[in-house]
């Protein structure tokens, strides 16, 4: 285990990652095994899956993003998916992406 030690380790690094998760495609999707380990029923037990996620964000954050402005006269796409797991978003402008949204859903959602 490289980086978890209990719960309130996972909820800092996430709640940091969080702030940039515009940035990363599928971040929500990346983000889960760990994500999984806040339930309130769920035993704190950091495996391979919650690894490979934490370095796979780390890889991402700090890789450069490539994004680029809107051009205010340009015309924009959107692209969204759904699932009852969760949803995403691209916004693009002429083939280029200004941003991406991901979220998981909670059961209540």
């Amino acid at each position: 285990m490289a980086y978890a030690k209990d719960d309130v380790d996972i909820r800092s690094f996430l709640g940091l990652a969080g702030y940039y998760r515009c940035f990363v495609k599928d971040f929500s999707k990346i983000a889960k095994p760990m994500t999984s380990l806040m339930k309130k029923d769920k035993k704190f037990e950091w495996d391979d899956k919650c690894e490979e996620a934490f370095q796979l964000l780390k890889q991402k954050l700090i890789t450069a993003a490539v994004l680029t402005l809107s051009d205010e006269s340009g015309i924009y796409d959107e692209y969204r998916d759904a699932s009852k797991n969760g949803l995403g978003c691209v916004l693009m402008q002429n083939g280029k992406v200004i941003a991406y949204a991901s979220r998981q859903l909670k059961p209540h959602n």
